[in-house]
């Protein structure tokens, strides 16, 4: 976290570039409580494709309105 918002793109990029140098060195596991709100695909990888889908129709019937979106969400089939 980083107080100016105008460093966002600076500080992600360093982040990013960080990340893919260690990546050959990690699990490729995925906590999804430490992911931003643009990698929906490392979010699904989390949960695998059954398991994502079935979360994809709870999210439906629950939230068909994506209320809940300000975390590492799971969008309704409708958004």
């Amino acid at each position: 976290m980083w107080a100016e918002p105008g460093k966002d793109e600076r500080n992600i990029s360093w982040v990013r570039r960080l990340w893919e140098a260690l990546r050959p060195f990690s699990s490729d596991a995925v906590y999804v409580n430490y992911q931003m709100g643009d990698e929906e695909s490392r979010v699904r990888a989390a949960y695998g494709p059954e398991k994502y889908e079935r979360l994809v129709a709870l999210k439906n019937e629950y939230d068909p309105t994506n209320l809940f979106r300000l975390n590492q969400t799971i969008a309704p089939s409708a958004t």
